[in-house]
């Protein structure tokens, strides 16, 4: 079903002069203006289109690339404040209305904010900073270990809340971090465990056996490269090592344990170095 607020991929069913007409399905025929078709289409081609609403709540079809889709969060910059609300960019030309009333905190011009893109009541599209409402904090659907999306939020006392898949809140603890983020930023990371009320603990980096044994062999590698030394030990800062390799000081260790064990390598006060 073509829902308005996301991409959808349409079908051209006639090219006029004000632009492509394209089936919506139960919808209709929805218009992609003209200064949005390519150059080449012609009837029955599919374009990936944003169905967003024009001036008087009408679908309308944009290849313009909204920042967020509705059902999902993004920091956006308010360009104005209004008698009804402030005004997001989200990249299209119409801009996202926030209504006072969904505004945690006024809303000021020039700032950014954390919002969740929506379709109210009326069928129109707008967002809220009251997250709460559509953000949980007990995860339903996931599992250990599983990649997943993330959405850098705020700093607490504990470390970084992210959204996790524009539907649950999780904590990245500071002792796991080990590269700085920043609020907006979107990034791959890892459930690493959900506590028994539900809570969600995130990783960066992603943990298991498989994960060591795979690593193992690039340490090897960087040896290889490095005519069989490496300044790195499982006393170094997990900065370093993340530094150096993109993994935390855990998997490090233990990869380096294991390639110990099988003696291919030897552990020295200020490195690692290639067994003979």
């Amino acid at each position: 079903m073509i829902q308005v607020g996301r991409y959808e991929r349409l079908k051209v069913t006639r090219i006029e002069d004000i632009g492509a007409r394209l089936d919506a399905g139960s919808m209709g025929e929805v218009l992609l203006p003209a200064r949005y078709v390519p150059v080449d289409c012609k009837p029955g081609d599919r374009l990936m289109v944003f169905v967003s609403l024009d001036s008087e709540d009408r679908p309308i079809a944009t290849t313009e690339k909204a920042k967020a889709q509705v059902g999902e969060c993004a920091w956006l910059k308010v360009v104005s404040v209004s008698n009804v609300g402030a005004f997001l960019d989200w990249g299209l030309s119409k801009d996202l209305l926030v209504p006072f009333s969904e505004q945690k905190v006024p809303l000021q011009e020039g700032r950014s904010c954390l919002v969740y893109v929506y379709e109210d009541n009326t069928g129109r599209l707008a967002a809220t900073t009251r997250l709460n409402r559509f953000i949980r904090d007990t995860a339903q659907g996931l599992s250990e270990r599983q990649e997943v999306d993330l959405l850098i939020a705020d700093k607490t006392d504990l470390g970084v809340k992210a959204i996790v898949n524009h539907e649950f809140w999780g904590l990245l603890y500071q002792d796991q971090m080990f590269k700085p983020v920043r609020k907006g930023q979107r990034m791959r990371g890892y459930v690493k465990r959900i506590r028994p009320d539900g809570k969600i603990e995130l990783s960066l980096y992603e943990s298991g056996y498989g994960k060591v044994s795979e690593f193992a062999e690039s340490v090897l590698d960087a040896l290889k490269r490095n005519d069989g030394f490496l300044p790195l030990t499982d006393k170094s800062p997990p900065e370093a090592i993340y530094e150096t390799f993109n993994v935390s000081k855990s998997v490090f260790k233990q990869a380096i344990g294991a390639l110990y064990k099988k003696h291919l390598i030897t552990i020295e006060k200020e490195g690692i170095r290639l067994a003979d």
